[in-house]
């Protein structure tokens, strides 16, 4: 396969142990030179589970339960390295802590929490309804309102919208995570997960910036492919501050939450 095939069939490219170079498919919505946050989480949770696969025993039986992410600066669309490490081990819950870093500088650190997996199926319920399947709705042209690789890369199919900062939309990407590797199924969910901020836009973003600072996700199942379900809503504080909140689905009914914690100000004036 030739190197242009592989950047336009991944959002990054192995370079080294730990190490990856990002192809133009994950290029920011707010910036050409960043990466946009999504394919970064991804990437982050594709290596926790190389990081488990490759410990005698696996995963030990255990799951995912929360992934928290903290944005601790600007991600340049640069080669950046991620690094795994269990801070809390067990055989019953576990935390692992990831940081990305690019040059020299840490630009995000996530943190993991592992529950075991057990058979709780007499008792699964939640109040939370299914979404439309994604067969049965429109197709929305997302690079319409945002720029960048990451968006052009996607496909989004969503309700229309009643208000501004509510919606619902499924997402899916023909692209591979990182060249020439599989990725599991949580890895690949989660890389479409940021996109949440984006789907339901309380402002117009040419007018006003928005973006997030963190990104946490809660797991009541662990999710299957190949759709990414937000159902999403965006509210906007009077001091600054906003809040996307997303009820997480598969195809199967929902499967966990997601927050943002965002900084809204207005766009800077030429």
């Amino acid at each position: 396969m030739s190197t242009g095939a592989v950047a336009r069939e991944s959002y990054y490219e192995r370079t080294g142990a730990g190490r990856f170079k990002p192809t133009a498919h994950a290029g920011g919505a707010w910036s050409p030179g960043e990466q946009h946050f999504s394919p970064v989480a991804g990437l982050v949770a594709h290596e926790i589970e190389r990081y488990l696969a490759g410990r005698p025993g696996g995963a030990g039986g255990l799951v995912v339960g929360r992934i928290g992410y903290d944005i601790l600066g600007r991600i340049a669309l640069d080669e950046c390295e991620v690094t795994v490490e269990t801070v809390r081990p067990g055989r019953t819950i576990e935390l692992l802590e990831a940081t990305v870093v690019i040059g020299d500088r840490a630009v995000v650190r996530a943190r993991a929490w592992l529950m075991a997996s057990l058979d709780t199926s007499s008792v699964a319920d939640s109040p939370r309804e299914p979404m439309p399947a994604p067969d049965g709705l429109p197709r929305w042209e997302m690079g319409g309102q945002w720029d960048g690789g990451y968006i052009a890369s996607i496909e989004v199919r969503r309700t229309p919208p009643v208000r501004r900062g509510r919606t619902a939309a499924w997402l899916s990407t023909p692209l591979g995570l990182v060249a020439g590797e599989e990725s599991g199924a949580l890895a690949s969910y989660i890389t479409l997960v940021d996109t949440a901020n984006g789907i339901a836009v309380q402002q117009d973003p040419a007018e006003w910036m928005f973006p997030n600072v963190d990104l946490t996700i809660h797991l009541h199942r662990q999710p299957e492919g190949p759709w990414t379900g937000l159902d999403t809503t965006v509210t906007f504080g009077p001091t600054g501050q906003g809040l996307t909140s997303t009820v997480l689905h598969d195809i199967h009914g929902p499967v966990g939450q997601a927050e943002q914690i965002l900084t809204v100000r207005p766009q800077p004036r030429a």
